[in-house]
């Protein structure tokens, strides 16, 4: 046997002659492998998060099998396996309660069998950080293959973006002619195809955010999922993880400090969601890298938006792909990226993208004349905030930038519903809505309900826009002033807990402050009244989430996830 094959991990289980050797090869037969696929092939594992009930990733079952020639072509042996998929749009109460189950999923997964080296195949929101983050805490060669994003939605002679749509609904319904037959129609026109949300919501930011990281091939990221060319890259990226093996290029290599600071660059630079925040830290420090909550702000929020998509802009992701897709953006920004570091392809990010040609620069702007001049995530400090706040101020009104108003309190979301509504509720365009109970212990699983609908009294009196804050979320398809993530959230006690109706809250985004405009002497006499609410769960997958879940500010992982155990597993099944 060649060196080489003596260093593939699954020569463990596959390369010995004795009687353990003769069980991990023999009940693997059963599928009719020939004998040289035991015999020192690299062996790639194909994480697959297809679902019927995750209906942005139900073409992945089609992607494995293009990611299969690939590997065959390149003398792997591939091997199929399913971890826990996350429908954004099916389950409840959120997906995000259940991110760091499927990165155990995927991390033990990985571990426990003889796999060489691994392809990710993501799409909706959670099944891209989540198998990110269960990768990073094995760190084998990785490579990701993101589903893509739908084409265009086309309804009655209007592009709409699946996603963004939908937070236009409850206005729709009640200020144009928007029936039953209408809501139906727009149902099936927003979602024409396979593929994830085609605005740069959420699962556009997580395919973005790969690239940026260096985890995909270079401009894949960009490509409709029901565009011929993402086989193409399907088919390749199964060719080069077999290289990535034989070339021990594990995620740590790539993932640097350096890799980091680019996503939440170009993140900035296309308007991503405000949930890679919580996903780029959590990934961050499976890996082993310093990454604050702070980083976001002073290496990102002075970057220029450069890509005009909905929700921060009006075009969709078929579009951006149109006009040259994210090979554009990072060509544009030059030097404002490390340049020098190593991606999955072997290249370094100025070799991948120097080339990149922009065909629509209403769709992807020049650097020196961008949509704005600075977008990013800006972090939010003060009183009502001691770990942080963020808000997203390329999807924000202006003029709601520095104001203050007074607190309109909802002390859960079904107290929310319950009176949003009422047309006494006191409540007017220069209120700061306040949404409590909605952070990772409280909903349980910090959902998307941070951009909650405005009242719709205010609706009809042709209000947009309103000041939001909560300890929860928004979608990557939302927009509006909202304040998002408050730390420490309400559940523990963090300040938002105290907030009453009428306080006087200051929001200043230039200044980066949040502050609840009472004294220090009657905050501390609120939270010594204060009564913590009783736990969500007693047993189950949920205590457990609730006894070990970190704040937002630390990526909301379980403390106990943090890190890695590696790749070695000492002790055989018998």
């Amino acid at each position: 046997m060649s060196e080489d094959k003596k260093k593939l991990r699954s020569q463990e289980w596959f390369g010995g002659n004795d009687k353990m050797g003769f069980v991990h090869r023999s009940w693997l037969r059963n599928q009719g492998y020939p004998n040289d696929y035991f015999e020192g092939k690299p062996v790639i594992g194909i994480c697959n998060t297809w679902s019927d009930l995750t209906p942005c990733n139900g073409h992945l079952r089609d992607v494995a099998e293009v990611v299969k020639r690939g590997i065959l072509e390149a003398g792997g042996f591939p091997l199929e396996f399913p971890v826990m998929s996350l429908g954004e749009t099916i389950m409840r109460p959120t997906t995000m309660l259940f991110r760091n189950l499927a990165s155990m999923d995927t991390e033990e997964s990985i571990r426990a069998n003889p796999l060489d080296g691994i392809v990710l195949l993501t799409g909706c929101d959670k099944t891209t950080p989540s198998t990110v983050m269960g990768a990073c805490s094995v760190d084998l060669p990785t490579i990701v293959v993101p589903g893509g994003p739908m084409l265009n939605g086309r309804f009655r002679g209007e592009t709409i973006g699946s996603g963004s749509f939908n937070w236009m609904i409850k206005e729709k319904q009640k200020t144009q002619d928007f029936d039953a037959e209408a809501m139906q129609e727009a149902e099936i026109c927003a979602a024409r195809s396979i593929g994830h949300c085609n605005t740069m919501g959420t699962a556009s930011t997580m395919g973005t955010m790969c690239e940026a990281l260096g985890l995909t091939l270079p401009g894949f990221s960009s490509i409709p999922a029901a565009d011929s060319r993402k086989k193409v890259m399907q088919q390749l990226s199964g060719r080069r993880i077999v290289e990535m093996v034989k070339e021990d290029l594990t995620l740590s290599k790539i993932l640097t400090r350096k890799a980091f600071e680019n996503a939440i660059v170009t993140n900035a630079a296309v308007g991503g969601s405000t949930n890679l925040i919580i996903h780029l830290i959590a990934i961050a420090r499976r890996i082993g890298v310093d990454l604050k909550l702070e980083d976001f702000d002073s290496v990102g929020s002075q970057i220029p938006l450069l890509v005009n998509l909905m929700p921060s802009g009006k075009y969709l992701m078929e579009d951006f792909f149109y006009a040259g897709g994210l090979p554009v953006v990072m060509k544009e920004l030059g030097d404002l990226l490390h340049q020098d570091i190593i991606t999955a392809n072997g290249k370094t990010f100025k070799e991948n993208y120097a080339k990149a040609i922009c065909y629509n620069e209403e769709v992807i702007a020049k650097i020196d004349k961008p949509l704005q001049k600075h977008a990013g995530i800006a972090v939010l400090k003060g009183n009502l905030c001691e770990n942080g706040a963020v808000i997203k101020p390329s999807a924000a009104t202006k003029r709601l930038m520095n104001h203050t108003g007074k607190a309109v309190v909802f002390e859960s979301m079904e107290d929310y519903h319950h009176r949003i509504d009422d047309p006494n509720l006191d409540i007017d365009e220069d209120s700061v809505i306040v949404l409590k109970g909605v952070g990772p212990k409280g909903y349980p699983g910090m959902p998307e309900v941070g951009n909650v609908d405005l009242p719709s009294k205010l609706i009809m009196k042709g209000v947009k826009d309103m000041i939001r804050i909560s300890d929860g979320r928004m979608s990557g398809t939302a927009y509006g002033t909202v304040v998002l993530h408050v730390s420490p959230e309400s559940t523990i006690g963090g300040t938002l807990a105290i907030v009453q109706n009428g306080d006087m809250i200051t929001l200043d985004v230039e200044k980066r402050l949040l502050q609840l405009n009472i004294s220090d002497e009657e905050i501390a006499k609120r939270k010594a009244a204060w009564i913590a609410p009783e736990p969500m769960a007693t047993r189950g997958y949920v205590r457990i989430y609730l006894d070990h879940v970190e704040g937002a500010e630390l990526g909301a992982d379980l403390d106990v996830l943090v890190g890695g155990s590696g790749s070695k597993v000492d002790r055989d099944l018998h």
